[in-house]
C-alpha cells in the first residue's frame, strides 16, 4: 500500500516514525510537510501544493491547523488516493463541520474519508464521531486500522500471582502509544493494570486536546485514554480479585 502522510509539525511527525518502525515492510510511507500559514480560506488549495506529490493509495491527513483540511481533496486528486483518514484529536485541527464537508467533497470524487474522534478510535469497520460509532467500508483503510488504530492487547496474566507476564500489542495507536502501555504493564497485578494503563497513556504523553470537548463533555485525552483502559480491562477481567463484605465479618476476597 502507498500511503502519503500531509504533516505540519510533531504529531504528525511521531506518527509517521511509529507506521515506519511498526507498519508492514511492503508499504511505501511518503511524507509532505504543508505550508505552516495558510489564509483563512484556501481558495486555489493547487496554489499551495508542490509541484509533485507520489502516487499514493491512501491519505494521512494529520495537519495542526484546519487549513490543511482544505489541501486534501486537491491531495488526493492529484496522488489518485483512494482514502484518506483525516483524525480529530483537536477539535481546532478539524471543526466538526469541516470535517463534515471533508467527507463530502471527497465523496464527491469518489474518495472515502473517515474523521475519527479520536483517531485511537479507528478499526477495520467503524469508528467513532461524537459519542456514536459510524461504519465504513473500504480496503485500504481497513488495511491501515489493521495495524493501527484503535489499541488491541493479547495480555498474559499468571493465574496464580495474578500478575501480568506477558503484554502483546495486536493494534498499536497510531502514534505508538499502546506499546508504551505494554511495556509499562509487565509486573503489574490485575488489580492495577487499568489504573496503571490509564497512567501510561497520558505519560507517553497522548496528544490529543485537553479542552473539554462539547461531543463528549471530557477532553478527548480522556476519552483516548478509556479506551486503552477499556481494552486492558477486557483482557485482565477473569483475574481481578473481587471483594466480597458480609455484615459483621471481615470482608473476603475472591
Amino acid at each position: 500500500m502507498r500511503i502519503l502522510a500531509i504533516i505540519t509539525g510533531k504529531y504528525g511527525q511521531r506518527h509517521v516514525q511509529n507506521i515506519r518502525a511498526h507498519g508492514p515492510s511492503q508499504w511505501q510511507v511518503e511524507v509532505w510537510e504543508a505550508p505552516a500559514v495558510l489564509p483563512p480560506i484556501v481558495d486555489y488549495p493547487e496554489e499551495f501544493l508542490p509541484p509533485s506529490l507520489p502516487p499514493s493509495d491512501l491519505v494521512l491527513a494529520f495537519g495542526e491547523h484546519k487549513g490543511v483540511a482544505e489541501l486534501v481533496v486537491e491531495v488526493a486528486r492529484v496522488t489518485g488516493a483512494r482514502a484518506v483518514i483525516a483524525p480529530v484529536d483537536r477539535e481546532e485541527w478539524l471543526p466538526r463541520g469541516l470535517a463534515r464537508q471533508l467527507r463530502g467533497w471527497l465523496a464527491d470524487i469518489g474518495v472515502t474519508c473517515v474523521t475519527p474522534k479520536p483517531l485511537c478510535s479507528l478499526t477495520e469497520t467503524h469508528y467513532n464521531v461524537r459519542r456514536h460509532q459510524v461504519e465504513y467500508d473500504d480496503p485500504f483503510i481497513a488495511e491501515f486500522a489493521h495495524h493501527f488504530g484503535r489499541p488491541k492487547f493479547h495480555i498474559t496474566v499468571d493465574p496464580n500471582a495474578r500478575v501480568i507476564t506477558a503484554a502483546e500489542v495486536v493494534r498499536d495507536a497510531v502514534c505508538g502509544c499502546a506499546h508504551h502501555v505494554a511495556e509499562g504493564l509487565i509486573g503489574i497485578s490485575a488489580n492495577d493494570a487499568e489504573q496503571e494503563a490509564g497512567l501510561l497513556h497520558h505519560h507517553y504523553p497522548c496528544l490529543a486536546g485537553m479542552v473539554k470537548d462539547p461531543d463528549f463533555n471530557d477532553t478527548l485525552m480522556h476519552v483516548s485514554g478509556n479506551i486503552t483502559k477499556d481494552q486492558v480491562g477486557e483482557q485482565i477481567q477473569p483475574y481481578k480479585e473481587v471483594a466480597y463484605v458480609i455484615p459483621g465479618k471481615l470482608s473476603q476476597q475472591t
